[in-house]
């Protein structure tokens, strides 16, 4: 009998200690590492400009057309002075959209509001279409005169440039404006502009066949 008991503690010596071994031998269990954050997407940037065309005006007054951009992913906001008439600003609102790679367009609708000598609303847009070293822009609006229906009038600006190089280009160019009068209802003519940097200057000749042509200057700085 003493014989038995002491065989059956054995037994269960045995099995604790294999039990105890086996605990041992188990590697820890950790908890998996946290997924790591995701990339806060990019911050959209503004992007500005400020212009101004100096006009040379025969037989009348030279007069500074300023105007500024600003510009946040498809938001474009632009204010402007002496552009739809002499001593008048607008207030102008837009959505920027783009397409394309070899060929690009380039087209923001806008609303913008006139107040100053005319006053109204005028519905417009500003786009570009590239290829390549050409690129044709355009720029035009309808005042819809508050005070005269019949004095609402389109304005337009465009022009079909060449740019072999990047801080070269030139052109021709079309505008029709009331800001002030000359014989022709719509003024055409040619453009060469340099560009560094920031800053470009391009000059204009608006009706180079008359008697007194018309000149503009404009310099651009963007940042």
């Amino acid at each position: 009998m003493k014989v038995a008991v002491l065989a059956a503690l054995a037994v269960l010596l045995a099995a604790g200690t294999a039990r105890a071994q086996a605990t041992a031998g188990t590697p820890p269990v950790t908890a998996a590492a946290p997924p790591a954050p995701a990339a806060a997407p990019a911050a959209k940037t503004w992007s500005f400009s400020a212009a101004a065309n100096i006009y040379v005006v025969p037989d009348g007054s030279d007069y500074v057309q300023p105007a500024v951009t600003a510009d946040r992913d498809w938001l474009h906001l632009e204010g402007r002075f002496n552009y739809e008439d002499r001593d008048t600003g607008s207030a102008w609102f837009g959505y920027n959209f783009s397409v394309g790679e070899t060929v690009t367009l380039e087209f923001t609708p806008m609303i913008g509001a006139v107040l100053g000598a005319t006053d109204g609303i005028a519905p417009g847009y500003r786009g570009s279409l590239g290829w390549g070293m050409l690129q044709l822009y355009s720029e035009t609006e309808f005042v819809i005169d508050a005070g005269d229906s019949d004095d609402s009038f389109l304005y337009t600006w465009s022009e079909l440039e060449v740019a072999p190089v990047d801080w070269c280009r030139f052109g021709l160019v079309v505008q029709r404006t009331k800001a002030y009068e000359t014989e022709f209802d719509i003024q055409r003519g040619f453009f060469v502009g340099f560009s560094y940097r920031r800053a470009a200057v391009t000059a204009y000749v608006f009706n180079p066949d008359a008697d007194k042509p018309s000149v503009v200057v404009g310099v651009v700085l963007s940042f």
